[in-house]
């Protein structure tokens, strides 16, 4: 038995040499097999998000949705004031012009975009305090006017530098110091930007405001690649089945030095004259291949159907995202099940909105707080409602009401009332004032009244 035993682990040894990395354990590394990387770094991902339409796509698509309009910051939460902003106060409507001055929103927007292609994307704050980015942060004078500018940073361009290793201290485990380099991402900054960043002028816009988060392309980068295989493959094999190159098949019995003298050229250079003719065939079709003792022939690159493997791919890369495969690709199929995704879509945008993106809004909020840019209030992030259903489908809603209340009249019942139809409609309820215009102001009664009749009084002249 001891014998077959060692016998067995030679042959594993020599299948190991053999085939690497097919037989070092039970299981085979499939990373490895399949060409996967070990490990994912920045670049990787931000190369896979400027080349790969499908990684553009789902995070492009998440955030055209998550930002699909733009909040509003109240100084106090508003009942029964979602998305009514005509009463704004004068300090939200300084607030308002200044952001809309200054593009606050859609540079946030662009640092929400970072943030999913990388762990973490960061928002710079550019202050009109007189100190070096390297410098903490005191009390910024001027108000609103003592934010500049917001400078959303990759990952890549955004690095911790020092980090606080004391364990007495209440930052310990935090960043002292960040470095900002605006060229060390992209080749297309004109005028790149280098400096040592405090970070009282710096968010860390994650998840959970960390650095520890994972990028939303990570979990299906190897989809990703998958894709890209099957797609660069089934191109090259069309290019190659249409670029028809001639395979030249010479016959036993040719001579190759009549061929060479019947082209003009010394025997050494009749291959280099043959590849000149086949490619002036190639360029036109009012070419002529000219061959002596030779058999032309083409091979051909025949490839599977890719549509079957490329859906599988993609399939499971639209899990990994949480994104239905109609809303990432753009194909509907039926209207019921593209409801259903739009729906459960915006449900997914909406827990987004919620757990990630406003918590980061609001740790911008409470900063210029802290620098006396914004006063200290009870701030309230008021955004609309991406599950909300829009005004066709609530009118729907009401016209079904009324039908059913009309259905009803026969046993004397009212399911609906007025006032319900009109919540459907996000509509307040009518007052006595609206609902009964004509009706004289103390009368209780059901009916409307009528003007009285005046009597003129009699001319005496007359009655004389």
């Amino acid at each position: 038995m001891s014998a077959l035993k060692a016998l067995a682990n030679a042959a594993a040894r020599r299948l190991d040499v053999m085939f690497p990395g097919y037989f070092m354990t039970a299981k085979h590394n499939h990373y490895r097999d399949f060409g996967y990387p070990d490990k994912v770094t920045f670049d990787m991902l931000y190369a896979m998000y400027t080349r790969n339409g499908i990684a553009a796509a789902a995070v492009d698509k998440t955030i055209l949705k998550t930002w699909q309009d733009v909040p509003f910051l109240q100084e106090q939460q508003r009942d029964g004031t979602q998305g009514a902003h005509t009463k704004e106060t004068k300090a939200e409507g300084e607030i308002r012009q200044r952001f809309e001055d200054l593009r606050i929103w859609s540079r946030l927007a662009e640092a929400d975009r970072r943030s999913m292609v990388g762990s973490y994307s960061g928002v710079i704050l550019r202050l009109a305090d007189n100190k070096m980015f390297s410098e903490p942060v005191d009390t910024v004078s001027g108000g609103l006017l003592g934010l500049v500018e917001i400078i959303p940073a990759w990952e890549g361009q955004l690095q911790v530098s020092q980090w606080e290793t004391d364990e007495k201290s209440e930052a310990y485990g935090q960043p002292l110091m960040f470095q900002f380099n605006e060229a060390s991402v992209g080749d297309d900054v004109r005028q790149p930007r280098s400096f040592m960043l405090h970070p009282d002028r710096v968010i860390i816009w994650s998840r959970d405001g960390t650095f520890d988060c994972k990028s939303l392309l990570e979990p299906g980068y190897n989809d990703l690649m998958t894709l890209e295989k099957i797609s660069g493959a089934g191109g090259e094999g069309f290019w190659k089945n249409a670029k028809s190159a001639p395979v030249l098949e010479v016959d036993p019995e040719a001579k190759i030095d009549e061929m060479a003298r019947a082209m003009g050229v010394p025997v050494e250079e009749l291959v280099d004259r043959m590849n000149e003719q086949v490619e002036d065939w190639q360029k036109g079709f009012d070419k002529l291949l000219m061959i002596q003792g030779m058999q032309a022939k083409s091979l051909s690159v025949t490839l599977p159907s890719p549509e079957h493997f490329f859906a599988i791919a993609l399939q499971s890369f639209a899990a990994s995202i949480t994104m239905p495969v109609k809303i990432l690709v753009g194909s509907q199929t039926g209207e019921r099940a593209s409801t259903e995704d739009a729906t459960e879509w915006s449900q997914t945008n909406m827990a987004r909105r919620n757990n990630t993106v406003r918590p980061n809004i609001m740790e911008l909020v409470s900063r210029l707080e802290r620098f006396r840019i914004l006063p200290e209030r009870d701030w309230y992030l008021d955004w609309s409602d991406l599950t909300e259903v829009s005004m066709t489908e609530k009118i729907d809603r009401v016209t079904r009401m009324a039908d059913t209340n009309q259905k009803m009249q026969g046993i004397g019942e009212l399911v609906f009332t007025g006032d319900e139809m009109r919540e459907v409609l996000g509509k307040e309820p009518l007052n006595d004032d609206q609902r009964y215009p004509d009706r004289i102001d103390g009368n209780d009664n059901d009916e409307f009244d009528t003007p009285p009749i005046v009597v003129p009084p009699a001319d005496p002249e007359i009655e004389d």
